[in-house]
């Protein structure tokens, strides 16, 4: 805890979490592309990046390694079903100019990954974790009487990424991140394309039909997709896990704001007051977070001062 923190992992850390932040735009920016067509694109063009840059890399040995472990691919496989589903929903928030649901949604995900581990791994939660945790749903209940119904959008997609985060973890570091989002879209690969061929066959695609920009920009999210993850795993590996975790709020910040000036979208009180639970459930987990770290740090300390033997 008392050791400075690695710059090129911050400065990678940020960078990632900090692009995530402004993909709405990006998103924006390919319409009238509907949901489906920008999640098929983008399966297909993030296999595309990826094996190039497995190809420049010379990568391919752990890539093949990979491919013969079938647990690890049917794992992965599964992973990346929840990602596309989550891809879907955060692309349809986008489009259906519900942007600040998508935001609450990656802000309670940690707290939901968290929940998940209870419900799935049996682990224990802390005073710390119940209380936010219990504060998350509050919040999600504020804001679902706020729209008038039942806010599916920030629950669909912090779920399915605690699932796909939790089916990453059963891989470990057997899989490194390019060679896992290579196998990820691999799988995703037969139902993109099938995706594509129908969009083109009942004539609802925009490809070809709106400028060559506009097939460069789809095109140009397989390289969104695949570069942000290599710099994110750039600093993750440099960095320790707590920082990381409070890093990863970067990412839901930029997009409220972006909610909020870019996409003009209206915050009532009650809304307000929704977000302003969910902040209040983080700052209680990380503060927790840190000190749990900190005490966990000073034990290590204290174990390899005792003289051997003891």
């Amino acid at each position: 805890m008392t050791e400075p923190l690695n710059r090129t992992g911050l400065a990678c850390a940020a960078g990632a979490f900090g692009f995530w932040g402004l993909f709405p735009i990006f998103m924006d920016e390919l319409r009238p592309a509907g949901a489906l067509e920008i999640v098929a694109h983008r399966a297909l063009w993030s296999l595309a990046w990826c094996l190039l840059f497995i190809a420049l890399a010379r990568r391919w040995r752990p890539l093949f390694a990979a491919l013969r472990n079938r647990r690890a691919v049917a794992t992965l496989a599964l992973a990346a079903c929840f990602l596309a589903v989550n891809w879907g929903i955060f692309i349809f928030s986008v489009l259906s100019n519900r942007v600040s649901s998508s935001s609450l949604g990656y802000y309670i995900n940690p707290l939901i990954t968290v929940a998940l581990g209870v419900v799935l791994l049996g682990e224990r939660l802390h005073r710390a974790q119940k209380a936010a945790i219990a504060l998350a749903c509050v919040a999600v209940a504020v804001v679902g009487i706020d729209m008038g119904g039942i806010p599916w959008i920030a629950p669909a997609l912090a779920v399915t990424f605690a699932l796909y985060t939790l089916l990453k973890k059963r891989v470990g570091l057997s899989v490194d991140a390019l060679t896992g989002m290579t196998i990820e879209t691999v799988a995703l690969t037969p139902v993109a394309a099938l995706l594509v061929w129908l969009l083109v066959a009942t004539g609802r695609t925009t490809w070809g039909d709106h400028g060559l920009g506009h097939d460069l920009w789809l095109g140009s999210t397989g390289l969104w997709t695949a570069g942000a993850l290599i710099v994110f795993a750039a600093g993750t590996a440099r960095l320790p896990l707590y920082v990381t975790g409070l890093m990863q709020y970067l990412t839901p910040t930029i997009t409220f704001i972006l909610a909020v000036t870019y996409f003009g979208e209206t915050m009532s009180g009650l809304r307000w007051a929704g977000f302003g639970l969910v902040w209040v459930a983080l700052v209680i987990v990380s503060v927790d977070s840190l000190r749990r770290s900190r005490a966990s740090a000073e034990l290590r300390v204290r174990a390899a001062m005792l003289p051997e033997g003891v």
